[in-house]
């Protein structure tokens, strides 16, 4: 796919719904008690995944338009489950699989196949559970046990890891804690607690008890990790400007927001609604040159998804912006780290790395070119951002990624 460069772009919208409030609220409620209308629900490939996956395990799944209708059974069924390219199906089915009493395997494609999962075994095993990974990978095998809490501090700020461990605790003896260094996203605890669960956060640590779940309906808003990219192109389009209504602003989630308004950008926000899951209209405005960034280790958890696309942005600001404290990047769909550098030097950019990010030299502009998008959609949606502002535009390998997140994406940005 080429994408033109603009002289203009604005736009006044909806975003593609939460891809990590979706994935929660079909598996939760498949394992609860009673039955759940999720309204707005992002049905990319990986959320399909986590439906499939459910509906194999014994739930009744139905889907109508963006509305999912999801009854629970107490007693799931063995099964062999296909992830596809789904990471956050995995990790939180392994966690919620363990103490469940069932036989079942978990699967997927290539790239799920490439991806660490010790980081979410080894947890499990340490609370009695019966799985192993493949050569430290999928596919995973669970076989029945009894499970006993423990006490766990996260090496790594992971919300998917957390959530291994958390669900776990559910089905486990005792009381089950996980401490974070740094604190990721809280889309499990809220939800939990919502559905009846007896689960306590305080600062970085979580402490969950065995407990049954009752079916919480949900209204899914809008994902931040797809708006940001419509944000993106707000600021890499001089005089540009984007409003996305009902959006997610759940504080674990926002982190990038933080980072545009530190290049120069202008937000505002309005309609918040409060809520577990607050959500509101917010408006990114660029006028005039900006102004490089950092992310520091801190920050990381709260922008993960958005690390890319703030790199190419980086291209446009006068002066070196800096990630570091992101190694967790070189462990997703791609090595982001080194996909995102080929990405930046594609377009005419200059980027060094490190185990844990990289330095984006950015000159205030970017020439185009053609980027291969290694199968990953954070970085065919970041290429099409960065092309926006561009010099020539920019031809992108592999665009249909985008739909694993954001369905209906080119359309939008096009």
């Amino acid at each position: 796919m080429f994408i033109r460069p603009v002289t203009r772009f604005g736009r006044d919208l909806f975003t593609a719904p939460d891809k990590s409030i979706t994935h929660r609220a079909v598996m939760f409620n498949a394992v609860a008690d009673g039955e759940a209308v999720i309204t707005n629900a992002l049905l990319g490939n990986d959320c399909r995944s986590t439906i499939a996956c459910m509906t194999a395990l014994g739930a009744k799944v139905e889907v109508s338009g963006d509305t999912v209708r999801v009854r629970g059974v107490s007693a799931l069924k063995d099964a062999a489950l296909d992830a596809g390219n789904s990471g956050t199906t995995t990790r939180l089915l392994a966690g919620l699989l363990a103490g469940k009493n069932v036989t079942a395997s978990i699967d997927g494609d290539d790239s799920l196949r490439s991806r660490p999962m010790l980081r979410v075994t080894r947890p499990l095993c340490e609370m009695g559970a019966d799985i192993t990974a493949t050569d430290g990978k999928a596919p995973l095998y669970i076989r029945p046990a009894a499970l006993h809490g423990i006490d766990y501090v996260m090496p790594v700020a992971s919300a998917q890891v957390k959530s291994a461990i958390l669900l776990a605790g559910l089905s486990a003896d005792g009381q089950t804690r996980v401490t974070e260094k740094v604190r990721s996203r809280d889309h499990t605890e809220l939800m939990l607690r919502a559905m009846g669960a007896d689960i306590v956060t305080e600062g970085n640590t979580v402490t969950v008890r065995r407990s049954g779940l009752h079916s919480c309906d949900v209204h899914v808003p809008g994902d931040m990790s797809a708006a940001a990219f419509l944000f993106g192109a707000a600021v890499a389009v001089n005089g540009g400007s984007v409003t996305v209504r009902e959006v997610g602003l759940n504080p674990t989630r926002t982190g990038v927001l933080d980072k545009l308004v530190q290049m120069g950008a202008e937000m505002t926000v309005k309609n918040e609604v409060a809520g577990a899951e607050p959500y509101g209209d917010v408006t990114v405005r660029r006028e005039g040159a900006l102004r490089p960034f950092t992310v520091v280790a801190e920050e990381v958890p709260s922008l993960i998804d958005e690390l890319p696309l703030l790199a190419v942005l980086g291209m446009y600001a006068e002066g070196d912006s800096v990630i570091r404290g992101a190694e967790e990047l070189r462990v997703k769909e791609s090595d982001r780290v080194e996909t995102t550098a080929a990405m930046i030097r594609a377009l005419g950019g200059e980027a060094d790395t490190f185990p844990d990010g990289m330095i984006i030299h950015g000159s205030g502009k970017v020439r185009g070119g053609t980027v291969d998008s290694f199968g990953d959609h954070r970085i065919a949606m970041s290429a099409a951002v960065a092309a926006l502002g561009s010099e020539c535009g920019c031809e992108i390998k592999g665009a249909e990624s985008a739909a694993v997140s954001y369905p209906g994406f080119w359309e939008v940005i096009c």
